[in-house]
């Protein structure tokens, strides 16, 4: 008797709470039961050995995305999703950029038409505010949480998208009454002009000299300032791909003294530093981000904020330029640091090398793995419990991961963007995503991509403080939820 349109057998599985070897039935694109010898299903796949994991939600990435110099972003929502399911992602939130001259409702709508024809897995959009003028907090903000998309970022840097802090403090103010979730940017931008300045007309223009320009110092001063701002608004605020100690150091002492700061770091912030900006010729280029990589004491820290729950989300703030004219050298092969596009590919390789890192080398528990790929950002956004976690009921988006096979990292025959290059070429990771799901979908199995363009759907978002009243989130979970988190 047929009783699921598919069931995993024998699987490891594992949620923010609890390890347990059990069947998963999947019925109707949902996960439909959970216990050991469920009946039959039209097709079974094999788990025993393998670890069946929530499908990962990257809550940070750029998708047909264009600069306001005019570089346009390598990856449209095809190639970007398609890469985010290789690397066992199944969700996305790409950020939806308002243009000069254009309100929030156009923004999206461009967005969508990008968007709904090209996805392969399903998504959500983040907003980015750069005109917080009293028609978009007043009209158009209240409109697009009205149409699920609850959160948005803003900038302390960046001449066309830095906000003063008069102006952070009224987009913090309509974030509390909204009950939206605000996404900053902290680096202090005079500090960044004033370096840049005296490097360039000193003549220091490689790519290395990005790294001292955003100088550490720049980093955990816009922290420290923008979590007094949101304590005196008394506002939820996630500080976003943080690289620096003193940062990291600044996050966690808010949360000790019970503010609603949470905090996010990335892929190039554990596995790169600034040395690599300093490679032969313009290949510095290829590892120039904002906050730059730091150095193997910075990588530490980093590691502690994941460990001990300073930062809650794990994005790749996947920012593909290609290493050419349309996007790392617009403005030529000798350009200076100051005109280098910012930003690295990291869609598909943010699990595997966190698994690798992580969770094989012990810093991590596989639970607080699931907790940081995917589902905190889930419950951040107002996904859960649709998204990021293995309960009856929740979309069937899973992972069957090989804990122990081991992989090479090469660009040309294993990653699946329209970038070109990969940061962490060469590198040796154990553990893989051999197959995901997608809403029950098959959309990766022996490495080759089973779903279609435009099969993805865009996913309506809670408010974020309707999952998380207050406090921050712990890795150990409510049993009774399943995958859910605790306050402290």
């Amino acid at each position: 008797m047929v009783n699921f349109d598919l069931v995993l057998r024998n699987g490891t599985c594992a949620t923010t709470s609890d390890t347990f070897q059990a069947d998963i039935g999947i019925k109707g694109g949902r996960i439909a039961a959970i216990g050991e010898s469920l009946p039959g299903g039209a097709r079974e796949i094999d788990a025993t050995g393998k670890l069946i994991l929530p499908g990962g939600v990257d809550s940070h990435c750029h998708l047909a995305q264009e600069t306001v110099d005019g570089v346009q972003c390598a990856d449209d929502f095809e190639s970007g999703t398609r890469s985010a399911a290789f690397g066992g992602t199944t969700t996305v939130m790409p950020f939806a950029m308002q243009q000069p001259g254009k309100t929030l409702g156009e923004t999206v709508a461009a967005y969508h038409a990008l968007a709904g024809p090209k996805a392969i897995i399903d998504y959500g959009f983040h907003l980015i505010l750069r005109d917080p003028n009293p028609q978009v907090l007043g009209q158009e903000l209240p409109t697009m949480i009205e149409q699920g998309i609850t959160s948005f970022k803003v900038y302390m840097t960046y001449d066309t998208f830095k906000l003063d802090d008069y102006e952070l403090l009224t987009v913090l103010s309509a974030a509390r009454s909204l009950g939206a979730m605000m996404m900053v940017h902290a680096e202090n931008d005079d500090i960044i002009h004033w370096l840049s300045e005296k490097l360039t007309v000193g003549g220091h223009r490689a790519p290395k000299y990005h790294a001292i320009a955003h100088a550490r110092i720049a980093e955990s001063e816009a922290t420290r300032r923008a979590i007094d701002l949101a304590s005196l608004t008394d506002t939820p605020m996630l500080i976003v791909h943080v690289s620096d100690e003193a940062a990291t150091n600044a996050i966690r002492s808010a949360q000790t003294a019970g503010l609603k700061i949470f905090g996010e770091t990335c892929p190039q912030y554990l596995f790169l530093t600034a040395d690599d900006l300093d490679r032969d010729g313009m290949e510095g280029a290829k590892y120039c981000c904002s906050p730059p990589p730091r150095d193997t004491a910075g990588q530490e820290a980093i590691w502690r904020g994941l460990k001990n729950g300073t930062f809650q989300v794990f994005s790749s703030d996947h920012a593909p330029y290609r290493f050419d004219q349309t996007g790392k050298l617009r403005y030529g092969p000798n350009a200076s640091f100051t005109e280098l596009a910012n930003g690295v590919p990291g869609l598909e390789l943010r699990l595997p090398l966190l698994f690798s890192e992580g969770v094989n080398t012990g810093r991590l528990t596989v639970n607080e793995f699931v907790a940081l790929a995917a589902t905190n950002a889930a419950k951040l956004y107002g996904l859960h419990p649709r998204k990021g976690t293995i309960a009856v009921g929740a979309d069937a988006d899973l992972a069957i991961w090989d804990p122990d096979k081991k992989v090479t990292v090469q660009y040309e025959t294993m990653i699946h963007d329209n970038v070109g290059f990969t940061p962490y070429e060469g590198r040796q990771l154990t553990g893989w995503p051999e197959t995901v799901l997608s809403r029950g979908r098959i959309v990766i199995e022996d490495a080759t991509l089973c779903a279609t363009p435009g099969s993805g759907v865009f996913l309506d978002c809670a408010k974020p403080d309707s999952a998380i009243p207050s406090g921050r989130l712990h890795p150990e979970a409510n049993p009774a939820e399943n995958g859910g988190a605790r306050l402290i």
